[in-house]
């Protein structure tokens, strides 16, 4: 009996390891050495020179940065082999929307990228892929990734997060794309708290070449905790669906399972959450503005209305400049997006040497 049960979770095990592993794909290589400092050859002066300057000691200082995240797709073939398709179709169309406008100054030839992926990675059907200017690439450094399964029979990649992390000039950021249990039935959320208790407790990045890189998600300077999320809303479904049509946000929010986790729970402590002002983004009928149920077609299962996409954060340093919902009906959920402006620390060493070819004799 003890050899039936181990079975199964042995062949997942093997599964998840393969669907899994810590190879991404990126626009450059990183054999995660250490860092040598470079004057990227189209850097543009904000990148080294800031008005908003933080001097924290006598080799560094903090500038503000932004950066844009991407919210991915599921998949439905659990089982199967990690899709190269998938993932390159949509780092395609993440590559010519943020490189439009340079190939649209050279006419559409061979034209020089704005942006270069730095890190891609895809488990299963969740996708995180991560873009960088091309004035920053250089000052990326240790790129990593890992995957969590924690699907069927605990280990399989239809749930769990894929997690990636670098560092940017002196600070280290870390982006989890998650997708948590799903289930709208009272103590549901439960196992999605579990979900990110094992993720914050499985993930393990490198420690880098001089072993002293973060290797827990909670150890990094910035963190971005983003995706099919799948927290409910602990009301009745005809109350819930009478407060969506009002428009009745703030009510709606005080019975959020997520928002309460994050106020009095125990997972999520310490993290923190934009002011949501749009309309719950699941569950709807595709190609449709209409959400799922409202008509009580026959053998319709009942969902209601949700906010099971979000974007949260963890860390100093972060303040949110956007967060707001998509309207693409290719899905049964609405997509979620976010704007960040981050404080990153950056060698007073290589400021010194970023004004110094910015002078006029290099103009």
């Amino acid at each position: 009996m003890k050899g039936e049960v181990m079975w199964p979770r042995l062949v997942a095990s093997k599964v998840i390891k393969r669907l899994g592993s810590t190879n991404f794909v990126a626009d450059f290589s990183s054999d995660n050495s250490e860092y040598i400092v470079e004057i990227p050859p189209h850097f543009d002066k904000r990148s080294l020179c800031s008005d908003d300057i933080i001097f924290h000691h006598d080799l560094e200082e903090t500038q503000n940065f932004r950066f844009q995240e991407v919210v991915p797709l599921r998949a439905t073939n659990v089982l199967g082999s990690e899709s190269g398709r998938i993932s390159a179709k949509w780092n395609c169309l993440i590559r010519e929307a943020l490189n439009k406008k340079a190939k649209e100054n050279n006419n559409g030839k061979l034209f020089p990228q704005e942006f270069n992926c730095i890190i891609s990675k895809q488990m299963v059907g969740i996708l995180i892929s991560v873009w960088v200017r091309n004035d920053l690439s250089s000052f990326i450094k240790n790129p990593s990734v890992s995957c969590v399964g924690c699907g069927i029979m605990g280990c399989l990649g239809n749930k769990g997060a894929v997690s990636v992390r670098f560092q940017l000039h002196q600070t280290s950021l870390c982006f989890v794309c998650s997708h948590l249990a799903s289930g709208g039935r009272e103590g549901d959320e439960k196992n999605r708290n579990s979900n990110v208790g094992e993720i914050f407790t499985r993930t393990i990045f490198p420690k880098g070449p001089s072993l002293e890189l973060p290797t827990k998600i909670l150890d990094h300077d910035r963190v971005i905790f983003l995706g099919d999320l799948n927290y409910r809303i602990s009301l009745p479904e005809l109350t819930t669906r009478l407060l969506v049509e009002k428009g009745e946000w703030n009510a709606l929010l005080e019975k959020d399972q997520l928002r309460m986790e994050l106020m009095d729970g125990q997972v999520f402590e310490g993290w923190q959450e934009g002011i949501i002002n749009f309309a719950p983004t699941y569950k709807y009928y595709p190609n449709s503005s209409e959400y799922y149920g409202r008509s009580e077609k026959r053998g319709e299962k009942k969902r209601s209305p949700a906010w099971c996409d979000r974007i949260i954060w963890y860390g100093e340093g972060l303040k949110q400049l956007l967060y707001d919902r998509g309207e693409s009906k290719l899905s049964d959920h609405r997509p979620v997006k976010a704007i960040f402006s981050t404080q990153i620390r950056v060698s007073r060493k290589l400021k010194k040497l970023g004004t110094f070819f910015l002078s006029e004799r290099f103009m």
